[in-house]
């Protein structure tokens, strides 16, 4: 037993005393005394005091909290005594010890139960001062009701001198023009380049050649090199900035030439830079290079003794603003200022955190997990130097998401450690796109909130518009969760157009099936064919094509592609494609190689255990088929309950109706169809499951079921329409 349950209890009790009054607080208190381990109830006192913090901030002193440290608005609530003393003094040590969840390392657990004591008595305060508030606000709504009369007519508005404003305004406006006019004048002079201005303003940064006597300082050049094509990513005036990964492959001798990378990438530039590090001296060439007559338009080399991270910034800033300034990219104040910023100001902790991210990088290309524990370490070391490091939060907050994803799938908990490091790096930084980002996975992936999801992409989208992932994960939102398939295939169109190399298929292969489920067959097969040509993957284009045959109800050719691409990557399978003909004994063959294929990966099987059941089930294994349908109705449940992704785009719904039906549960077939039949757009494919769907036969000929079927076909059909007249307007079909 926890030596803080006596604590725990007490909280139970406090929980149950204002449920359904204060939902926020409700909620994190919930977690809290449901987490059984000590470094979560840190995190959740921790956000407990950052709900009641908050709402204070914004009743007493009359403001957002934002991004402000806890320490600072306490600290101000006790200077203007809103809150009284002895409750500041747990709001401080409560504040303290509970930073330990959301920056883990060694603690005493016998931390934990002053953390919960605290966290008791601050909590039985604010539910006085909340009941107290109650009083004061009907108090002066009375007040303000009574006075109403007596101040009406009495209040006149004193009129804005309208000329003496528009002058100043036209005067601001004029000095700004002359300003701006005046500098593109003098750099168009002095530059006298008029090249660059022809061409589109489209980059890519080419792999750093480290030419240092040691390999071992190669994350250090890597880690230079990400630098200044982030800073260069954050010029909007850029129309487009491909990050390091789409140009991996083109380095060593055998490269191809500069002009055709260029046309590879669709780029006009490229930057090309070699650095040398030995011990605190560094060398650095770079260059920029007009692509389509391989011509060098710029060149710097720069060496000097590395005596703090001042250098380090200091130099990344001055290559992408000189490359800017090269190129007649304006950088507005804001860009410059993003640019400029110091991330850390320790040198050590700057090291620690480049080669984690190397590690991190390595860990998600392999999931080997003696790389994920480097680099976990390598964070947290740098966070030991510098507390205040808000990349190497996010850093781990990647991290911990590249090898929890799946394992905690079903978790209450699910991502709220990278939740919590995101919000951490934004209480230091708050204009950090990769925080924002990481916030706009947790809100989606852990809990189907949709709206905040998008708030947050925008948001890092705004800070950095080359931010390719952010507009994929916004495109599948709109399209397939809101349905709103215009918005979210310019999304995805946007996201193709920044897409380095290792993402670009995905992002291909995300277009062809949105193309797909709206029915424009030929579209998607152009986008399908077109990842062909870049990731050389037969398999995966003859699996599309069987996906493209079976969504307008051509099983038979569906099976033919199917066997091709299962001819040449044996892990592929046709499960749907044979359950849907009747060819049992393939279908139970391939259920067997999903079995498999589920215990190699530990990747749940959310999308085909029903189907290994019913498999099972044709060919008389009815004990081992209810084992798959029973395991699957509790993941769809959940994933339901949680808010996951197989519940927000109606998938476990529908499967879970298609299990009832077939298991003779008809009353509980329909209320999950109805469900299902709430969506305004369904894809193609939704219509050929809901006529041919096996699972459905018992209740296929019911005017019920006719009735949602009908109503599938109808609202895929007005959408396809919509959406063809677009593309026919804008000359995309």
């Amino acid at each position: 037993m926890p030596i803080w349950s006596a604590e725990i209890k007490e909280l139970e009790r406090l929980f149950e005393s204002f449920k359904g009054q204060l939902p926020d607080l409700e909620k994190e208190l919930g977690r809290l005394i449901k987490a059984d381990d000590e470094n979560m109830i840190l995190l959740y006192s921790r956000r407990c005091l950052e709900v009641i913090i908050t709402d204070l901030c914004e009743c007493e002193l009359k403001r957002p909290r934002k991004t402000e440290p806890l320490k600072g608005i306490i600290d101000k609530l006790h200077k203007e005594e809103k809150v009284p003393p002895h409750i500041i003094t747990s709001m401080h040590g409560l504040n303290e010890l509970s930073t330990y969840g959301a920056h883990p390392k060694d603690f005493d657990p016998e931390q934990v139960k002053p953390v919960l004591v605290n966290l008791d008595i601050v909590i039985k305060w604010y539910l006085k001062y909340k009941g107290t508030q109650k009083d004061v606000k009907a108090k002066q709504a009375e007040e303000i009701n009574q006075n109403i009369k007596k101040t009406e007519g009495s209040n006149k508005r004193i009129p804005i001198p309208k000329k003496r404003l528009i002058g100043l305004v036209s005067g601001l406006v004029l000095i700004i023009v002359v300003v701006v006019v005046a500098v593109l004048f003098f750099t168009n002079i002095i530059g006298n380049r008029k090249q660059t201005e022809e061409l589109e303003k489209s980059i890519a940064v080419l792999p750093f050649t480290n030419e240092s006597p040691s390999d071992s300082n190669q994350y250090f050049i890597n880690g230079l090199m990400d630098e200044i094509l982030i800073n260069l990513q954050k010029i909007k005036s850029f129309t487009k900035v491909l990050p390091r990964q789409s140009t991996e492959q083109y380095k060593g001798p055998d490269k191809p030439a500069i002009p055709e990378i260029a046309k590879r990438l669709g780029v006009s530039y490229l930057v090309w830079g070699s650095g040398q590090k030995y011990g605190n001296v560094f060398r650095l060439r770079v260059n920029l290079i007009q692509a389509k007559d391989n011509k060098s338009i710029w060149a710097e080399s720069i060496e000097e003794e590395i005596k703090d991270t001042k250098d380090i910034f200091r130099i990344q800033t001055q290559i992408a603003q000189a490359i800017a300034v090269e190129l007649k990219a304006v950088i507005t104040p804001e860009e410059k200022q993003l640019i400029e910023k110091m991330h850390t100001s320790n040198l050590l902790a700057l090291n620690l955190y480049l080669k984690a991210n190397e590690y991190q990088k390595k860990y998600e290309k392999t999931s080997d997990l003696s790389l994920y524990y480097t680099a976990v370490n390598l964070y947290r070391e740098a966070l030991e130097i510098d507390s205040a490091f808000a990349k190497a939060y996010t850093g781990l907050a990647m991290t911990y998401y590249l090898r929890y994803k799946w394992e905690t799938y079903f978790k209450e908990n699910y991502l709220d450690s990278m939740r919590v490091l995101a919000d951490r790096a934004l209480h230091f930084d708050d204009n950090l796109d990769e925080a924002y980002y990481l916030k706009g996975i947790y809100y989606y992936d852990a809990g189907g909130q949709i709206e905040e999801a998008l708030e947050n992409y925008n948001k890092a989208l705004k800070i950095n518009p080359n931010l390719s992932l952010a507009y994929s994960k916004m495109g599948y939102i709109l399209t397939y969760i809101k349905n709103d398939y215009i918005n979210g295939l310019d999304c995805y169109h946007k996201a193709l157009n920044l897409a380095p190399g290792k993402e670009r298929p995905s992002v291909l292969d995300d277009l062809g099936n949105t193309y797909r489920a709206l029915g424009l067959m030929d579209k998607a097969k152009k986008y399908f064919l077109e990842k062909l040509t870049l990731d050389v993957d037969s398999a995966g284009y003859f699996e599309n094509l069987g996906y493209i045959d079976f969504s307008v109800g051509n099983f038979k050719n569906a099976i033919l592609f199917i066997e091709k691409a299962k001819k040449i990557d044996s892990t592929i399978t046709g499960l749907d494609w044979y359950n849907f003909t009747g060819q049992d004994q393939e279908a139970f063959f391939d259920a067997e190689k999903e079995v498999e294929k589920a215990k190699k990966t530990g990747v749940p099987q959310l999308g085909i255990l029903h189907r290994i059941g019913y498999a099972y089930w044709k060919v008389g294994k009815e004990k081992e088929a209810l084992l798959f349908f029973n395991e699957q109705i509790k993941n769809l449940s959940e994933s339901i309950r949680l808010h996951r992704d197989f519940g927000s785009n109606k998938r476990a719904q529908y499967d879970l109706a298609g299990i009832y039906a077939f298991l003779g549960y008809k009353n509980k077939a329909f209320k999950y169809l109805d469900e299902f039949n709430t969506m305004d757009f369904y894809p193609s494919w939704w219509v050929i499951y809901v006529k041919y769907d096996p699972l459905f036969d018992s209740i296929r000929n019911e005017e019920k079921f006719q009735k949602i079927l009908r109503n599938v076909e109808a609202k895929y059909q007005a959408e396809h329409d919509r959406v063809r007249k677009w593309l026919e307007e804008q000359g995309m079909l």
